[in-house]
C-alpha cells in the first residue's frame, strides 16, 4: 500500500477530484486515531480504489507502474529475493536488466525496505508500484504458504504453542467469546484475519454482525486455541481442516462444527452453533399457518409416498424434516436417515453419516439403508440422478421417504426430478407432496410499533389495498433486546404443493414449472410471498423481510 508519508497525497487526490473534503478530513482523523497510511485508509473506506492511488502517483512521480499478470516471471528471479523480506514489504522481484534488480512493491517509496532489499540482494533495486493484492498472490504463487507454515514443527515447538494456548487470557476469552454467541442466539462464528488485526462476525438471524476484536496481544492464540479444543491439527496450516467440540452453557449442551481456511493473511475460523435445546420445536412452532399445517400432518402421516422440503442453502429444510421425524418417532417405526453432515442427533432414530473418501455416499448408504427394514427414510439432499432414482423406488415400494432439493420454489422441485432425467411417471407415482420454505426475521416484540402505510408506497400495491383504505404493518424500533435491529428469531414462510390427480396428469405430460404453479395456485396453495405478506399482516415480520426472501415472485 501507499505510504502516507508520500508528500501531499491527500491534497493530490483532492485536486484531481478523486476524493472530497469530508472524506479526507475522516481518513486523516482516522490516521491520528490508529496510525494506519493514509493511502490505506481511503482504500479501506471505499473513497478510491488502491489503482487509483498507483495511477495518480506513476503520473505526479514518474515512478513506473507494473502489470505483473502481463508479464513473464521466472521464480529464479522471484526467489533473489528471501521469502520473509518478500512478504514484510509485499514486494515481488519480477526481472534483472543491466546489473538492476527490478521489484514490484505496493510502496515503492519506503526507502527503507529499498535499501534492505539491496543489501540481502547485493543488486541495485529499482521500485515499481504495483497493486497490492496482485504482489500477495504473485508471493504465495511463486514462494507457496509462509515459510513457517511449511516447515516441520518440532514437538517442543508444538508443547510450546499448546502450553501458550492453554492459558488463562485466552482460554478466558474464548470460553466468553462462545457465551456472548449463544446468548446472542447466533448461529455462526466468524473469526477472519485481516492485514493489520483479526476481525470477529456473528451470524445472528441470518444476518452478519461485527463485535468488538479481541485483545492485540490475544489475537494470534485465538485461533490455535480454537482449533486445538475441536481436535484438528494446530501445526497444519496450509491446508483446510474440520473439527467438531461440545461444551455446556448455561446447563444447554451445544455442538460446534468447525471449518478452518487458509487465506492470504492466515487461517480464517467458522464455527457452526448448533444449540440442541433451541431444537426439535413442535411442528406447530416451525412457521406454518393454519392451512399449510393441515396439509404438511397430512402429508407426513401417509405410509409411503416421498415428501421434498425444497429452498436455498441456510433456509431450514433439514430443521423442518428433523420436526417432522420427531414428530413421527414412535417404537413403532423404523427410522434411518442418510446425511451429510449429521447436524442433530435424534434419540431413537438411526443416523448414517455419509463418508465420501470410504465410499459411503447418499445413494450408497440409501441402498443399504433399503436392506435394514426401515419404515421412514430421510435423505439429508438428493444431489444426483442415482440417489433421486433409488429414492423415489424406495418410495414405491411402501416407504416414507423424506428429502431436500435446491430449487427456489415447489412446482419448480417437480421440473427438476424430471430434468434428471427421472421418468416422469416415476415421480407422479412417487411424490405426494413438496414444501418449499424460507426463512425471514421477526419482529422483536418487546420494541414492536404499528405504522400506517403511505397511499402511494409499493406495500399498498402488494397487499392490493386502494389508497383510500387504511392499511396498518407492524416494524421493529430496535431495543437492547434486538441489539437495536428491530427483529429477534427467525420464522418459517412455506409454501405447500399437494400432489393431486390434476398434478399427476401434469406431470405425465412433461408440463412447464409455470403451468403446474398456475394450477396449484388455483386449486388454493399459497405462494411464498402470499404465506409471508400475511404474517407480516399480523406483525410477525416485516413487508421488507418477505419481499428480500421471495423476491423471485
Amino acid at each position: 500500500m501507499i505510504s502516507e508519508k508520500q508528500p501531499r497525497l491527500g491534497e493530490i487526490l483532492l485536486e484531481k477530484g478523486l476524493i472530497n473534503k469530508g472524506q479526507l478530513t475522516l481518513a486523516l482523523n482516522n490516521q491520528r486515531i490508529s496510525g494506519k497510511r493514509l493511502g490505506k485508509i481511503l482504500i479501506d473506506e471505499g473513497f478510491v480504489s488502491e489503482q487509483d492511488i498507483v495511477n495518480l502517483l506513476e503520473m505526479q512521480l514518474g515512478i513506473h507502474q507494473v502489470q505483473l499478470d502481463d508479464i513473464d516471471i521466472s521464480t529464479e528471479v522471484v526467489r533473489i529475493i528471501p521469502e520473509s523480506l518478500a512478504r514484510k514489504y509485499n514486494c515481488l522481484a519480477y526481472k534483472i536488466e543491466d546489473g538492476v534488480l527490478y521489484v514490484a512493491m505496493a510502496d515503492p517509496l519506503n526507502l527503507v525496505a529499498v535499501d534492505d532489499l539491496s543489501v540481502a540482494t547485493k543488486y541495485q533495486v529499482e521500485s515499481c508500484f504495483a497493486v497490492s493484492e496482485d504482489i500477495k498472490r504473485l508471493i504465495n504463487k511463486f514462494y507457496g504458504f509462509n515459510e513457517e507454515d511449511r516447515e516441520e514443527v518440532s514437538e517442543e515447538q508444538l508443547d510450546e504453542i499448546k502450553t501458550k494456548v492453554d492459558e488463562a487470557p485466552v482460554v478466558k476469552y474464548v470460553n466468553n467469546l462462545f457465551i456472548h454467541a449463544i446468548r446472542l442466539r447466533a448461529s455462526d462464528i466468524h473469526i477472519e484475519p485481516q492485514e493489520d488485526d483479526l476481525r470477529v462476525r456473528f451470524r445472528v438471524d441470518g444476518v452478519l454482525q461485527v463485535i468488538a476484536p479481541p485483545p492485540k496481544n490475544l489475537q494470534k492464540l485465538i485461533i490455535p486455541r480454537i482449533k486445538l479444543m475441536s481436535n484438528m491439527n494446530i501445526a497444519e496450516k496450509r491446508l483446510p481442516q474440520d473439527g467438531r467440540m461440545e461444551i455446556n452453557i448455561d446447563g444447554r449442551g451445544i455442538d460446534l462444527r468447525v471449518s478452518s481456511l487458509p487465506t492470504l493473511d492466515g487461517e480464517k475460523v467458522v464455527i457452526r452453533i448448533l444449540d440442541k435445546s433451541m431444537f426439535l420445536f413442535s411442528i406447530h412452532e416451525i412457521g406454518f399457518s393454519e392451512l399449510n399445517l393441515a396439509n404438511f400432518n397430512n402429508l407426513i402421516n401417509h405410509p409411503f409416498g416421498m415428501i421434498l422440503v425444497t429452498g436455498p442453502t441456510g433456509c431450514g429444510k433439514t430443521s423442518t424434516l428433523y420436526t417432522a421425524l420427531s414428530q413421527l418417532n414412535t417404537f413403532e417405526k423404523n427410522i434411518i436417515t442418510v446425511e451429510d453432515p449429521i447436524e442433530y442427533r435424534l434419540r431413537g432414530v438411526n443416523q448414517v453419516q455419509v463418508n465420501t473418501r470410504a465410499g459411503l455416499t447418499f445413494a450408497n448408504g440409501l441402498r443399504s439403508i433399503l436392506r435394514q427394514d426401515p419404515n421412514i427414510v430421510m435423505v439429508g439432499e438428493i444431489r444426483d440422478t442415482e440417489t433421486a432414482d433409488i429414492a423415489i423406488r424406495a418410495a414405491l415400494t411402501g416407504h416414507l421417504v423424506l428429502s431436500t432439493l435446491h430449487t427456489n420454489d415447489a412446482a419448480g422441485a417437480i421440473t427438476r426430478l424430471l430434468d434428471m432425467g427421472i421418468e416422469p411417471f416415476l415421480v407422479s407415482s412417487s411424490v405426494i407432496g413438496v414444501v418449499a420454505q424460507r426463512l425471514v426475521r421477526k419482529i422483536c416484540t418487546q420494541c414492536q410499533e404499528p405504522y400506517v402505510v403511505e397511499p402511494d408506497s409499493p406495500e399498498r400495491r402488494a397487499f392490493n389495498v386502494p389508497p383510500e383504505e387504511k392499511l396498518i404493518l407492524y416494524r421493529g424500533r430496535g431495543c437492547g433486546h434486538c441489539n437495536r435491529t428491530g427483529y429477534s428469531g427467525r420464522t418459517a414462510v412455506h409454501e405447500i404443493l399437494m400432489v393431486d390427480n390434476k398434478i399427476k396428469e401434469l406431470i405425465n405430460e412433461k408440463s412447464s414449472r409455470d403451468v403446474i404453479l398456475k394450477y396449484a395456485i388455483s386449486n388454493g396453495m399459497k405462494t411464498l410471498q402470499r404465506d409471508g405478506l400475511a404474517k407480516a399482516l399480523k406483525g410477525i415480520t416485516t413487508y421488507r423481510e418477505v419481499m428480500k426472501a421471495t423476491y423471485n415472485e
